[in-house]
């Protein structure tokens, strides 16, 4: 049996899974919590993924390897290879202002949806080179490469020797806001903009492309292990799930996601679809919400209740809550682009001030954020996928399909990111034009009518925040 390993590296932990190159049938796995935060140290995700794979034991009989992570993270590096400073992850909003800056520089959003096929918001690592530059001066003159979480790691694994050996993929390197998915060419003008000077950045390897082998000095017995060019954590979720053309996948995690599989890049200059690339030299337009499964965790956190027991009050309420309506801008929101709006509720009264109710409204209200990007992609799917932690909620399940007017199937729990990683690297074992067809379980379909008036009133009330 020749082995492969996948790893997802993502804003909460590292995760490990060792798979059946040929069936993709799962051998074994770990894990390992990273720190909160939304600036970590990447030091913290090398100590993490070292963890993960001693838990699913080594990489013993692993043949290739390749790393899924979380997009967007900038990891500053002088031209030692040291790290400047903590990485400034995705869900990082400080740089807000600095994409309305880049955006006004360039000549707008037209502009930037032209020349990268996004227009930058506070995610992108564009903006987090300006905010460096800004307020950082001598940590922005120190810095001689800039990468992303999945590249650094990769070059980790590697041995982590000149900065001039970095790679990357072009899924990765699509969600920077300087590399073009429609040219496959990085916009250097774009990246002096940002920092004021033009630093190294990771070489974009082809989908089969070869990063390096694993260094034997970090895990003994692994010299020979291949690197695959890893990518981002949708881009590997998009592979670990199967996605094909006519599909759209809606994925709730840290963050909420909708997203589908394309043979052109797209250019949207409202800033609503990021016209990102996938892992397989196709292209992946993609909504994202800042806030999706962690408003499960903080509507049961306030009503003194497991994320289980959350699930079983949402499914005793009546569909639309008799009127509560729950805005999830927790943490601000990329979709729509509100860093700095809150979380509220609206429509309380005696009749519906129940823990059932605003469990209920809890989970519609993240289900209308991700049914909007839904609407965004413009796609009448052949099929909506659901998947990611989230997913796992029976209210979440039962709810979706009268929130997004559609039915939803939800494929066999899994480590969607981890998985995928898993396939690219089997990919690379084959050579093949397409990655390796893996066996797989029937998803779970559910159906439901869609509740009148409920997106209705979401959008009116989510204007306000």
């Amino acid at each position: 049996m020749t082995l492969v390993a996948g790893i997802d590296s993502s804003t909460q932990s590292c995760k490990v899974v060792v798979r059946d190159a040929e069936t993709g049938a799962l051998v074994r796995e770990g894990r390992a919590p990273h720190p909160p935060g939304t600036a970590v140290h990447p030091d913290h995700w090398w100590t993490a993924l070292r963890q993960a794979v001693a838990e699913a034991g080594g990489l013993d009989g692993v043949a290739a390897l390749s790393v899924g992570a979380q997009q967007h993270g900038m990891v500053a590096l002088d031209e030692d290879g040291g790290v400047v400073r903590e990485a400034l992850l995705w869900n990082d909003t400080r740089s807000a202002r600095a994409a309305e800056e880049l955006i006004t520089e360039l000549g707008g959003a037209q502009a930037w949806a032209d020349a990268v096929s996004s227009v930058p918001v506070a995610s992108f690592t564009v903006t987090k080179l300006r905010w460096l530059a800004e307020h950082e001066p001598d940590n922005a003159r120190r810095t001689a490469a800039v990468g992303l979480p999945h590249d650094w790691l990769t070059w980790r694994l590697a041995g982590a020797g000149e900065i001039g050996s970095l790679t990357t993929d072009r899924g990765d390197a699509s969600g920077t806001g300087y590399w073009s998915p429609a040219t496959g060419t990085y916009r250097t003008d774009l990246l002096k903009l940002a920092l004021g000077h033009t630093p190294l950045v990771p070489r974009v390897l082809d989908p089969v492309g070869q990063a390096g082998v694993v260094d034997g000095s970090l895990f003994p017995g692994a010299e020979s292990v291949r690197l695959a060019p890893g990518t981002g954590d949708n881009m590997a979720a998009a592979l670990g799930v199967g996605l094909r053309p006519g599909d759209v996948v809606v994925s709730i995690g840290t963050s909420g996601t909708v997203f589908a599989c394309s043979d052109a890049p797209s250019h949207d200059a409202s800033g609503v679809i990021a016209g990102f690339a996938d892992a397989t030299g196709r292209y992946l337009p993609l909504v994202c919400t800042l806030n999706a499964a962690r408003v499960l965790d903080a509507a049961a956190a306030m009503l003194g209740v497991s994320v289980g027991e959350l699930s079983d009050l949402a499914l005793q309420s009546p569909p639309g809550a008799d009127g509560l309506v729950l805005v999830p801008y927790l943490e601000g929101e990329r979709t729509p682009n509100k860093p700095d709006a809150t979380g509220s509720v609206h429509g309380l009264r005696l009749s519906n001030a129940t823990p059932a109710h605003l469990a209920r409204a809890a989970v519609e209200g993240m289900l209308c954020g991700l049914a909007d990007g839904l609407d965004a992609i413009g796609l009448e799917p052949s099929r909506v996928l659901l998947i990611g932690g989230g997913a796992r909620s029976e209210a979440v399940r039962r709810i979706a399909p009268s929130v997004f007017g559609r039915p939803v199937l939800v494929p066999e729990p899994g480590e969607y990111v981890a998985d995928g990683a898993a396939r690219q690297a089997a990919w690379l074992l084959a050579g093949t034009a397409e990655p390796p067809a893996w066996e797989s379980g029937e998803p779970e379909s559910y159906q439901a009518d869609r509740v009148p008036g409920l997106r209705e009133r979401y959008t009116e009330v989510a204007a306000m925040a």
